[in-house]
Order: structure tokens, then C-alpha cells, then sequence
């Protein structure tokens, strides 16, 4: 055992060696000079006397601080472009404070006082089920600890009284005994006084002086009286005191007493409370994430109220937790509540509504400004008290109800916008998207599926929303022009398959000749035409009949009142005429089939007819309701009959729109023209469009600067049912958006914006999904060849059509990537993007200009024009059968057997072959067959014949063969030798 001795430990302490000693006296270890040896046992008894002087000998501590340092390093370039290396340090220092229930409170070096969480706190972290264990089983620990030391308060209170019982006898014993003692002196006192006046008397003469004698005896007996009283009364005063002094000990012991208990029953009650939460947890199922539904609203309310959008619901969101006291009408909301959306600001809307301004901004704070470290809680510090030796009492903080929002989710919303939305900070959904495992920042954007399973994790309720319906911001507008309804004429969509003559009869009813002027005699563009009847006005939307433009038969089925299906006679139903039927089905339009080309001599009535009896299209005369006319586009045979069906059925769907009104319609299709921009063929369907409208469609806006009708002649104004060519847009618009007239041009810009930024963010998460699903499917099937293609076309439809057709020609092996896709001639930007993606430009009914045409010939660009979609399709499927890897096929061409193997040093084993059939050469593969099981397989190294090379050795000759890195040769095996050939595949 080391020792040292007195003199250097207090050199060691920095103290003299005489106060040392004088220490070491009082903790009672005996030393008398500063040589004197110390061991750990004097220095131990040394360091218990100190503590129990300076009052710490209890060695359990109260806090303990923790210092973390992580040092990393940041390469950045300065203004010079060279690399720098910067050293990052990062310190971060916790602190924790053991309170009097034994947990233990973490906090930070700035946030120095722990938080206590309110009783609706949120949910815990999840925890395995060991550390629940582990968890519960210290609860049930400290309850019992807690148990047991009620217990030995409760044995400690009984001996406390048995003692104040045993004292208070003895104090009335010793009273009692003073008062006898007491009693006895003044009886005494008494008898002695009695004695003295009696002997006086006898003493004095009798005659002489009896008033002394007298006089001498109530002497006596007043000082007796008096002893007597001060005697009682000082008992009397001594038992009081010993009365109030063990009441006020009594009470004392009482009221500490009390306190220790209350203390150990909040702290049993609290461990009881978090072992039963933990039980619960253990206990509770699993909780499955299902995207939630929007519940259904109830017929009336959808018929009598105004739909609500995305800018402005239709109603505030219910508040589930309104406070019942008037008191509590100031305390904040729980997370979620509070907060509109970023975006709703439309001018002129509902900017001023009040429910906006009712909130107090807490962020999330659910603990209605009571307790530490809230908002209304003023400057944070600790104040120490030195009046009583008990901790300050915590006050617990008051519930607060939570509130629960109606949360519009539309189809991409960002977590800014969401946190937004809820009233939440933005680390909070974060937080809330890691425990779900997904990873996200700020700005990412969120499906609606993920979103919606978010908003319902956090406690509020998730609504689809829909995207701005322009109705909703114009219902001031529409009720203040509600103008009566008027007869319109019937807008009629053609429809068949390609080369059935629908253009041609349209030709013959307007007598003009469009067909003629088509490429390739077949329709490639929705027309819009009206025509004047003797009966009334008709209005005709012509649709292709080519398998590719499946888009544009549906937007001309949905923006119809009657479908007329024009069936070729000596062809039948086909599979574009069965397509058109079920779209005019699920339009729910009445259908007139004309039967063309009656004229010809194989036409053929009856079998269309049973053919489309197959497809539930019934004529008349069968007992349906499907007027059938043969008609004949050449010679006008039928077209009269066919036009009173037509008008007969659109007096029976008595067809009816407002006429002084804003105009609303359909968009049938648009183009970008080099000299007048944007162009877009619309469909008035109620109201009047008029020259210098504000015009809204999809995405897009302007005003109306010219309007033409399908002739090209200008026009003021178009009223129902009448197609007419509009200008002025901002951009091309989407074939088949709606358009509507606003009347106010900052209104419709702040829709039309809205808008696309909707559809990017939709078109964005889209491709993000399915650029990374192409890359897993890539990475698990190999290599894949890509074709990137740019179109451009004239119109909007085409375009679409060209692009679904080309997207449609993918293959496992060989994938087509629509790089961009627009309408519009071949620009320089065009060529610069091919470059840069490595793609094909296809023009379809468009060219490229001077500039163009050059940057694409000195880059290599490719640049191929089409006016008929069939030829771009067949052209692009030859590009792609390029593309594909070829098949490689085994061809025999003869076998040998091994007679002889020969072993030379430097060449290696050379076989003996004789050639049973065929013939072999040196650059052909072969199997080694043994017993008719395939060896090895492998290429010829040398081919030799009476020690010649040779290329080859024919059926019935002997060679030797020395095979590439084999050398496992037997005498009886069998070779057997082919080629690989590759033959080249097709789509």
C-alpha cells in the first residue's frame, strides 16, 4: 500500500502542514508531525470528516454535464476557383439534472430548465418490446420501493405516537405528583400556622391582650392563603406550557408527516400510471397506414351549395376542440390548426374572410402558454428558495383539447406547403415522414397518397382537392348573367373507321371537297364545320378515323350531342367502328348509323347490320332504337334522310342554352402559326363569345384579338353550337381543355399560372417515379438500347396521337423516349436539345427553317419529315428492328472421333481425329462427347494434316486437332463441331 507523509500531501493540497495536521486531529487520526506517514485509510477518514462538516456527505450527485466535440472537414472553392479545406468543429454540451421522483431531465446548454410535457402530450417514439420490458419492470420497482417506504412512514408515525403517549403519561404522573406535593406543603404550612396560633394564645395572658393574639393568628392564616395560591399558580402555568409545546411538536411532526405522504402517493400514483402506459403500449395492435377516403357528402347539400377548390373551401374547418369555458377562448390550437393556404390569395375572391384573422400564430404549441418555456411566459430563469427546504412545487399545466383540420390535399403538394397547411413547422411532418421511412427536404413535393397517409398520422383529416374550377371564383358573375334558355342547334360528332368515307359525306353536305386536301385521303385533324339546313342549323365535328387518333374521337364523343357512324357497306364493322361505339356509349349520346357506299355493286346491307346488332347497336326495324340510312357520299343518295334523322333527334333531346351570357366550351384543337401564334379551334357551347373576351383555357388565357369561322372568314361574335378559330392566346392550349370567359384578365392569369404549376409539379413527380422505376427495371434486365425521338406537328392532336403511337412500339429490349414533344415548325432549339439528348427529329406536317436545317446538317442530326402517320410509325419500327441485339444460332457441321492422342512437351495434347461426317475448320467451335455426355466445350487451337496447316479437312481424312485450354483427351471420344451464326430480328 503507497503512503506518503503529511508534509507532501499538503504540499499536494496547497495547504501547511499545521492546518493539515490540525484537520487530521479533529477527523481523529493521531498525527504529530509533518513526517508522519498517511495511508488511504487516514486520507479516507480525512475526506469523510470534511464532508460531514460542509454538509455534502451524501455522495450521490445531483448534475451531470456531458461535452461531445466532432471535428469534419468542408472542401469549398473561392472566388479563384481553387479547392479549400475548412475545419469544422462542432461542440455540443447536455446537461442532466436528477429531480426528486428519480427521472432524469435532459436539456440543452442554451435551454438550461427541462420542459414539462403537458398531459396530451403526442405520442412516444416507438421502442422495442425489451425496453418496454425493461421499462415496465423499473415502474413496478419504484412502485414498490414507494410502497415500502409508506410502509416505514406508517411504522415510524405508530412509534412516534406510542412515544408521545408513553411522555404524556409521564408528564401527568409528574404533575400529578407536584400537586400532591404542592397540597401537602400548604397543609403543612397550614397545621404549622394553626400551631403557632395556639401556642400564642395560650402563651398571652387572657384579660391583657386578646387583639394581639388576634391579630397575629389571621396574620398567619393570610400567609398561608397567599403560599397557597402562588403554588397552584405556578403548577398551573407550567402544565400550559408542556401543553403548548408538545401541540406545536404534535402538529409539526403531523404536517411533515403529511407531506412525505402526499409526496410518496404522487410518486407511487405516477410510476403505477407510466407501467399501465407501458402495459398498454406492449398491448395496443399494430397500426395499418390506409390512405383515407373523403367521406361523401349528402346529395342536398352537393345540389345546394357551390363546390368547393383548392383556393377556397366551402366552408371553414370544423374546429373539434373548441374550448367550452369562456375562459379558455385563448388558448392556442394543437398542431394543424390556424393556417390557410399559401396560394389562395386570388384578387377579388375571398381575400377579407374574417376566420382568417381569429387565430393566435403559435406554431404548434399545444400548451396554451402555461408552464416554462411557452410564449407567454416571459424572461426563463431559476430562482432559488431559501425560506424553506423543500423543491418548488411544479404546477401541472392545464389540457388543452386538440383541434382537428380539414386538410385540402391536391394531387403534388411540397412538405412546406403541407407543414402550411396544418400549422405545424415543417421539422415536424419531416420528423413524421421519417418515422414512416421516407426521407424528404423542405421543397420536395408529395404524392397525394403519401400526403393524405401524413395528414391522418398527425391527427387531422385529409380531403382530395380538386384543382381550381374557375365556376367557383365566377358565381357573382354567373348569377348576376343568368339569361333564359334558349334552342340551339344540335352539335353532330362523325365517327367510323379510316377510309369509310365520313369526310366525304361531309364534303357532299357542305359542298366542298376537305378529303381532297388531306394527305394520303384520310383525315388526320378534327374539323368543326356548321351548315344550314332547310330544317335548321347543323353543326358537324369531324374525327379521324385512323386507329392512332383514339384521343381525339373520345374529345369529339364528349363535346356531342348526336353521333352519327358512318360504316362502310362493302367493308363492315371494323375495329375503329367498334371504338366509336363504346365511346359514344359512355357518352351517353343517341347514335345514327349511315351505311356508305351503297352504291357500289359488293355492297352488302344486311351483314352490317348483323354485324353491328354483335356490337348492341339495334336498328329500328329490328325493334332497337337506332335509326339506320343508306347514304352514298358520291351521288347524294340517302343524305336528305340521313339530315331529318339527325334533326328529328335533336327535337326529341330538345337541346337548349343560354344565349346573353359569358360563353363556355370545348377546345377541339389547336396549333402554333408562324404569323398569327397561337391558334385554338373551340366549340361554343352556351352563351356568346364576342371579340375582346378574356378567354381562360386549361392553362392558358388572352384575350379574343380576331375570330374566324371554319372558312376563314372573320367573325364578331359566336353563339351556341358554332365552331369558331380564335386568337390572341398565350400559349397553346391542350386539345380538350374547357375554356371560359372571365371577366377579369388578373383573374384569369392567376388561374391559368396556378395551373401549370400544377401540372409541372404533376408532370414532375410523375417522371421522377418513373425515371426511377426505369432504373431498377434497366439494372435487373441489363442493357437496354433507348430511341429518343422530338416531334413536332402542326397541330396539338396530331402531335398527341404521333406520340402515343411511337410510345406504343417499346420492346423489352429496345425502349422509345419522347424527349419533347410540341407543335410548331423545327426551330434552332429543336437541333441544339437533339444534340444535346442524342434524338431524332420527326416533322409531321411541319419543316425546319434555314437556320435549323443548317445547324442539324454540320452537327449529324437526323431530320425526317411524314405527312401520314402510318409512315412514321412503319419507319420508326424498321429504326428500332436496327436496334435490337441479333439472334445468335448453332449450325453442325461435322463430328470426329479421337483414334489416337498424342503428347508432345512444347505443344501440348494433340488428338488423332478421323472425320466421320461433314467437315471441320480452324475457326469452328466443338463439344467433347464421352459415353454421349457433353465434356467440354471450346474453340480449335490448330488444325494440321501430314504436318500442314490447313483451313479445312473434309468427311473420310485423318488431322490432328489441338484443342484452345483443354487437354482431357481419350482415345474413343467424340467431337463434335459447329458455327455461330446471327441472324437479324425484327419487331
Amino acid at each position: 500500500m503507497s503512503s506518503t507523509t503529511v508534509a507532501e500531501f499538503a504540499n499536494e493540497l496547497k495547504k501547511t502542514p499545521e492546518t493539515l495536521l490540525d484537520q487530521l486531529k479533529s477527523a481523529g487520526v493521531p498525527k504529530a508531525s509533518a513526517a508522519d506517514a498517511l495511508t488511504e485509510a487516514d486520507k479516507q477518514r480525512l475526506l469523510g470528516h470534511l464532508k460531514a462538516s460542509h454538509g455534502t456527505v451524501e455522495p450521490e450527485r445531483k448534475k451531470i454535464t456531458l461535452t461531445k466535440k466532432s471535428t469534419s472537414e468542408i472542401k469549398q472553392a473561392d472566388s479563384t476557383g481553387r479547392a479549400r479545406t475548412i475545419q469544422v468543429e462542432v461542440r455540443k454540451k447536455r446537461t442532466f439534472i436528477q429531480r426528486d421522483d428519480g427521472h432524469l431531465a435532459a436539456a440543452s446548454e442554451t435551454t438550461p430548465a427541462a420542459v414539462e410535457a403537458p398531459a396530451a402530450a403526442p405520442a412516444a417514439p416507438r421502442i422495442d418490446e425489451a425496453e418496454l420490458a425493461r421499462r415496465e419492470e423499473e415502474a413496478r420497482r419504484q412502485a414498490e420501493l414507494i410502497r415500502r417506504q409508506e410502509e416505514e412512514l406508517a411504522e415510524k408515525r405508530r412509534q412516534r405516537e406510542e412515544a408521545e403517549a408513553r411522555e404524556r403519561e409521564q408528564a401527568e404522573k409528574a404533575e400529578k405528583a407536584e400537586q400532591e406535593a404542592a397540597r401537602a406543603a400548604a397543609e403543612a404550612a397550614e397545621k404549622k400556622a394553626a400551631a403557632a396560633a395556639a401556642a400564642a394564645a395560650a402563651a398571652a395572658k387572657p384579660v391583657a391582650a386578646p387583639a394581639p393574639a388576634a391579630a397575629a393568628v389571621n396574620a398567619a392564616a393570610d400567609a398561608a392563603a397567599a403560599e397557597k395560591a402562588a403554588a397552584e399558580q405556578k403548577a398551573a402555568q407550567a402544565k400550559e406550557d408542556a401543553k403548548a409545546k408538545a401541540a406545536a411538536e404534535s402538529k409539526a411532526r403531523a404536517e411533515e408527516e403529511a407531506a412525505r405522504a402526499r409526496d410518496l402517493d404522487e410518486r407511487r400514483r405516477k410510476a403505477l400510471a407510466e407501467a399501465e402506459a407501458i402495459r398498454a403500449m406492449m398491448n395496443a395492435p399494430a397500426r395499418v397506414l390506409v390512405p383515407h377516403k373523403a367521406p361523401e357528402k349528402p346529395q342536398a347539400e352537393k345540389a345546394g351549395g357551390v363546390k368547393g377548390t383548392l383556393h377556397k373551401p366551402t366552408a371553414p374547418a370544423a374546429r373539434a376542440g373548441a374550448p367550452a369555458a369562456p375562459g379558455a377562448a385563448a388558448a392556442p390550437a394543437a398542431p394543424g390548426s390556424g393556417k390557410e393556404v399559401k396560394s389562395a390569395k386570388l384578387s377579388s375572391s375571398w381575400a377579407g374572410d374574417p376566420a382568417k384573422k381569429k387565430e393566435i400564430k403559435t406554431r404548434g404549441d399545444a400548451s396554451g402558454g402555461v408552464g416554462r418555456s411557452n410564449w407567454r411566459g416571459g424572461p426563463r430563469g431559476r430562482r432559488g428558495n431559501d425560506r424553506g427546504g423543500h423543491e418548488e412545487q411544479h404546477v401541472p399545466a392545464a389540457p388543452v383539447e386538440a383541434r382537428v383540420l380539414e386538410v385540402h390535399v391536391p394531387e403534388t403538394i411540397t412538405v412546406a406547403e403541407l407543414a402550411h397547411k396544418m400549422a405545424v413547422k415543417a421539422q415536424e411532418v419531416i420528423k413524421q415522414l421519417m418515422k414512416l421511412g421516407q426521407m424528404a427536404t423542405i421543397n420536395q413535393s408529395l404524392d397525394q397518397d403519401t400526403a393524405m397517409i401524413l395528414v391522418e398520422e398527425m391527427g387531422h383529416n385529409a380531403v382530395v382537392a380538386a384543382l381550381d374550377d374557375p365556376e367557383a371564383f365566377t358565381d357573382e358573375d354567373v348569377s348576376a348573367q343568368i339569361a333564359e334558355p334558349l334552342p340551339r342547334a344540335p352539335v353532330v360528332t362523325v365517327m367510323g373507321h379510316v377510309d369509310h368515307g365520313k369526310t366525304s359525306l361531309l364534303d357532299y353536305i357542305r359542298r366542298a371537297k376537305v378529303a381532297a386536301g388531306e394527305a394520303g385521303g384520310i383525315t388526320q385533324h378534327i374539323g368543326a364545320y356548321h351548315v344550314e339546313t332547310e330544317r335548321g342549323m347543323v353543326s358537324f365535328l369531324d374525327t379521324p378515323g385512323h386507329e392512332a387518333f383514339t384521343a381525339m374521337r373520345a374529345r369529339g364523343a364528349q363535346a356531342t350531342d348526336i353521333v352519327i357512324l358512318v360504316v362502310a357497306a362493302d367493308d363492315g364493322v371494323m375495329p375503329q367502328t367498334k371504338e366509336a361505339i363504346k365511346h359514344a356509349k359512355a357518352a351517353g349520346v343517341p347514335i345514327v348509323v349511315a351505311i356508305n357506299k351503297i352504291d357500289k355493286p359488293d355492297a352488302n346491307l344486311d351483314r352490317v347490320k348483323q354485324e353491328l346488332v354483335a356490337e348492341e347497336v339495334v336498328p329500328e326495324e329490328y325493334g332497337g332504337d337506332v335509326p339506320f340510312v343508306g347514304v352514298s357520299a358520291k351521288t347524294g343518295q340517302g343524305i336528305d334522310d340521313l339530315l331529318e334523322q339527325v334533326l328529328l333527334q335533336a327535337e326529341v333531346l330538345e337541346l337548349k342554352a343560354p344565349v346573353d351570357a359569358a360563353a363556355k366550351g370545348l377546345v377541339i384543337e389547336a396549333q402554333l402559326d408562324k404569323g398569327r401564334g397561337p391558334v385554338a379551334t373551340v366549340l361554343v357551347q352556351s352563351g356568346t363569345l364576342k371579340t375582346g373576351d378574356v378567354v381562360l383555357a386549361g392553362s392558358t388565357y388572352g384575350r379574343v384579338r380576331a375570330m374566324l369561322d371554319e372558312d376563314g372568314k372573320p367573325t364578331k361574335s359566336a353563339g351556341p353550337s358554332i365552331p369558331v378559330e380564335i386568337q390572341g392566346l398565350t400559349e397553346v392550349p391542350q386539345a380538350g381543355d374547357e375554356f371560359m370567359v372571365m371577366g377579369d384578365e388578373r383573374r384569369a392569369r392567376e388561374i391559368a399560372t396556378y395551373r401549370a404549376g400544377k401540372f409541372r409539379n404533376t408532370k414532375l413527380a410523375k417522371a421522377q417515379a418513373a425515371n426511377l422505376q426505369n432504373m431498377f427495371t434497366d439494372l435487373s434486365a441489363g442493357e437496354v438500347q433507348t430511341l429518343r425521338i422530338i416531334i413536332k406537328a402542326d397541330v396539338q392532336g396530331s402531335q398527341e396521337a404521333l406520340s402515343q403511337s411511337l410510345l406504343k412500339l417499346a420492346t423489352d429490349e429496345v425502349k422509345v423516349q419522347v424527349v419533347y414533344a410540341g407543335v410548331g415548325g423545327i426551330s434552332e432549339s429543336d437541333i441544339n436539345l437533339a444534340i444535346a439528348s442524342k434524338a431524332v427529329v420527326i416533322g409531321f406536317n411541319v419543316r425546319a427553317d434555314a437556320g435549323a436545317r443548317k445547324l442539324a446538317e454540320s452537327n449529324g442530326v437526323q431530320l425526317n419529315y411524314y405527312s401520314i402517320i402510318y409512315d412514321a410509325v412503319d419507319e420508326i419500327k424498321v429504326a428500332m428492328s436496327g436496334m435490337l441485339a441479333p439472334e445468335r444460332r448453332e449450325e453442325i457441321i461435322g463430328s470426329a472421333e479421337i483414334r489416337t492422342v498424342f503428347v508432345a512437351s512444347k505443344i501440348g495434347t494433340v488428338a488423332g481425329s478421323y472425320i466421320t461426317s461433314g467437315s471441320v475448320n480452324r475457326s469452328a467451335h466443338f463439344r467433347l462427347l464421352r459415353d454421349n455426355v457433353v465434356i467440354y466445350t471450346g474453340e480449335i487451337d490448330s488444325l494440321k494434316r501430314m504436318k500442314d496447316d490447313v483451313r479445312e479437312v473434309r468427311e473420310g481424312f485423318e488431322c490432328g486437332i489441338k484443342l484452345k485450354n483443354f487437354n482431357d483427351i481419350k482415345e474413343g471420344d467424340q467431337l463434335e463441331f459447329f458455327e455461330i451464326k446471327e441472324i437479324a430480328r425484327t419487331l
